[in-house]
């Protein structure tokens, strides 16, 4: 007969969701602190490696593997043999757990520097810039090296070639020394003496030393002694003396000092025969006088030129001038033909034009100063006018645009002068000083002295003609 067995069932304790909270929170803790941290694996792997444990599980997975059971299970081991073995497994992981710990709370270290605020409260002081230095310098003594030696130059291979061995460089004075050496051999070769080339050097270096000082004066009509005697006269002077070869007569009419009035012909397309005038009386006369021309506007308008006309001792053509210049006692002088006589044609050479209404005469009878006819022979030839361009001279303003034989034909080189023979003669002095200062009001006495002087320098001019023996001889 069989017997029912019979269960007894146990009532299940229920846990409160306080307490189940508390478990799942303990597991929670329980499973971060086994769950390994990267930085504790990186120490892991540093640590020597414990003896492993093998599980059941994984023996006989082994044993499954190498068919062999028997052959290869291992021995059971002793009770106290285990106990031992499991003391030494703990080991390590108490370890490993103590070093995740310390990965995962590091250290805090102090890295800032103290304030210096805070050092002067301290009562430290702080180490001054050449301290400092100091310390440093002993710091490296240990460091440094001895000096390298001076090299010395070694005398050039004679064998070298001259692109092998280097060139010195010269200093100022070398080049000073070198450049009066050169200039003495030129002067030599032209047939000057070492000695007078030495002295235009010195008489150029002073010239230019003051420039640059100042130290030089002009007068209230622009005339600039110091630049008139170092750079204009020593320019015309090969013009004067070795192109056209001027030879000068009657410098005993122009007086030594006082007031006179020099009236001259005009001519040559390009009024040089000015500037010639100016060079003989400075060159020739025996107190080197300078004659202080009367231009026209149109040389003073012109840039450059008004400027060298100011400086070389020119001054605008008017009463007032001429006045201050006598008063002054200066030496004046006056081309009454004016451009009338500079832009004639070649076949009206030496044919004095029109000397104007004698205003040089009122002047210099106003003043009581001489009136010296001069001559210039020479420079009709210099440069022919055969035409004249006056639709182009009125369209640039100009009183007259030569044509001759070579220009427009070479272009700015057809201004060249020719060398042609030059003769300068200064006639006797017309006195007026005893017609007195108001005779400068009386027109008539005014023409008779200006068709005087006019007829004058005529007649000069044709007996210069004759006694010429040629145009350029």
């Amino acid at each position: 007969m069989a017997t029912k067995k019979t269960t007894s069932k146990t009532p299940k304790k229920k846990v409160s969701s306080v307490a189940a909270g508390a478990a799942r929170a303990s597991g929670e803790r329980a499973r971060r602190r086994s769950t390994p941290l990267l930085s504790a694996q990186a120490t892991s792997t540093t640590q020597p490696s414990s003896p492993k444990v093998l599980s059941s599980k994984t023996a006989a997975s082994k044993t499954a593997k190498t068919g062999s059971p028997k052959a290869n299970a291992p021995k059971a081991p002793a009770p106290a043999a285990a106990a031992a073995a499991a003391a030494a497994a703990a080991a390590p992981s108490k370890a490993l757990a103590a070093g995740r710990r310390a990965a995962h709370r590091p250290r805090p270290t102090a890295s800032a520097k103290p304030s210096s605020k805070a050092t002067k409260q301290a009562g430290i002081r702080p180490q001054s810039p050449r301290a400092k230095r100091a310390a440093d310098e002993a710091a490296r003594r240990h460091l440094r090296v001895a000096a390298p030696p001076v090299p010395t130059r070694a005398s050039p291979d004679p064998t070298a070639t001259q692109t092998d061995m280097s060139l010195p460089v010269p200093g100022v004075e070398e080049l000073v020394s070198a450049s009066i050496a050169a200039m003495r051999i030129a002067a030599q070769g032209a047939g000057m003496s070492p000695d007078e080339i030495e002295r235009r050097i010195a008489a150029t270096l002073a010239f230019l030393r003051r420039r640059i000082e100042g130290d030089y004066s002009v007068d209230e009509f622009g005339y600039d002694e110091h630049f008139a005697e170092n750079v204009i006269f020593p320019m015309l002077r090969p013009l004067y003396r070795n192109w056209f070869r001027v030879e000068v007569r009657g410098l005993e009419n122009i007086p030594a000092e006082g007031g006179a009035l020099i009236v001259s012909n005009h001519s040559g397309t390009v009024a040089i025969d000015s500037l010639m005038v100016a060079q003989a009386i400075h060159d020739e006369h025996p107190r080197h006088r300078v004659m202080r021309g009367l231009g026209a506007d149109l040389v003073f308008q012109t840039p450059f030129l008004g400027a060298f006309a100011r400086r070389g001792g020119s001054t605008l053509a008017a009463k007032e001038d001429v006045e201050r210049l006598f008063a002054q006692g200066e030496l004046v002088g006056v081309f009454p033909e004016g451009f009338k006589g500079v832009g004639k044609p070649f076949k009206e050479r030496y044919k004095l034009q029109r000397f104007g209404r004698g205003g040089f005469v009122s002047a210099a009878l106003k003043a009581g100063v001489p009136i010296i006819p001069t001559s210039v022979v020479g420079a009709e030839e210099i440069m022919p006018i055969i035409g004249n361009m006056k639709t182009v001279a009125r369209l640039l303003g100009l009183p007259y645009l030569p044509i001759t034989p070579t220009f427009p034909l070479l272009g700015p080189l057809g201004f060249i002068p020719l060398p042609s023979k030059w003769i300068i003669e200064f006639g006797a002095p017309i006195e007026t000083a005893s017609h007195g200062s108001a005779a400068a009001d009386d027109p008539m006495l005014v023409f008779d002295l200006t068709d005087q002087v006019r007829e004058t320098i005529q007649q000069t001019l044709y007996s210069l003609l004759m006694q010429r023996r040629s145009v350029f001889f």
